[in-house]
């Protein structure tokens, strides 16, 4: 396994905070895994370390959220996920990560800070209803998710500028995320196993930190509940925010 300490140090915050995000907030932070794991080693070899993990928190995520999702969502999103995966797969040569990076982030910084700052979508309190499913805009959303979680695992922040502007209520939201989330993730385990990601050292080092994946949803869960829904959106937003701020640093090379 990968026993070098800078990255260890790296990858279990990484590991814990991409659990709180997916178990409570949507995946909104669990774009930064994969550039705070690349400060130790290739994104490509960060990338294929998570995989495993997120495929064990999304089962987990599952128990904690089931039967809440919003179905109609749902089929607008899921076969767009896997044509969004199948495109990555299909260009995944033609992108370096630094382009993925820049694109997404200005996509997750633009739409948090307009919510934060009290922008155009109205905010609803908790079951109030939704403003329509908007399909062709799930499917762009969905599709362009998918890409970019292929690439990065930031998934994340597309498929949340779709879901957030639907105001569903918040646990829809959070289950609905759950289950994009479970399709989109194995069904890349294909592509990666077939450009053969999955080495002896990337399993090994997948294992090792997956104990911590429990811990993260659990605790990602735990804050869902005990926030209210005008924090709750808040927090969401800001981590769209902060996730795309990292992003366009990176793509830039801002920081060292």
């Amino acid at each position: 396994m990968i026993d070098d300490p800078l990255f260890l140090a790296l990858a279990v915050p990484a590991v814990l905070i991409v659990g709180i995000s997916k178990g409570g907030f949507g995946g909104g932070l669990g774009g930064v895994s994969v550039p705070l794991m690349a400060l130790a080693v290739p994104p490509t070899l960060a990338v294929a370390v998570l995989a495993p993990i997120l495929c064990v928190m999304d089962l987990l995520s599952i128990a904690a959220w089931r039967g809440q999702w919003d179905r109609a969502i749902l089929r607008i999103l899921v076969p767009a996920a896997v044509v969004g995966v199948l495109l990555g797969a299909a260009t995944f040569s033609y992108f370096n990560d630094d382009q993925i990076r820049l694109i997404i982030g200005i996509i997750a910084a633009g739409f948090g800070l307009n919510h934060l700052l009290g922008g155009r979508l109205r905010r609803r309190r908790d079951g109030e209803g939704t403003p329509g499913r908007a399909p062709l805009s799930g499917a762009f959303w969905g599709t362009l998710g998918g890409f970019t979680s292929f690439v990065a695992h930031a998934g994340g922040p597309p498929v949340n500028v779709y879901l957030l502007a639907r105001c569903l209520p918040r646990a829809v939201y959070q289950s609905t995320t759950v289950i994009y989330y479970v399709v989109l993730n194995y069904t890349k385990l294909v592509p990666y196993t077939l450009i053969g990601q999955f080495t002896p050292e990337v399993l090994w080092t997948a294992a090792a930190l997956v104990p911590l994946a429990p811990v993260g949803i659990f605790l990602g869960v735990w804050m869902h509940r005990r926030m209210n829904d005008l924090w709750f959106y808040r927090v969401a937003h800001l981590f769209m925010l902060l996730t795309g701020l990292k992003l366009i640093g990176d793509g830039l090379h801002l920081w060292p």
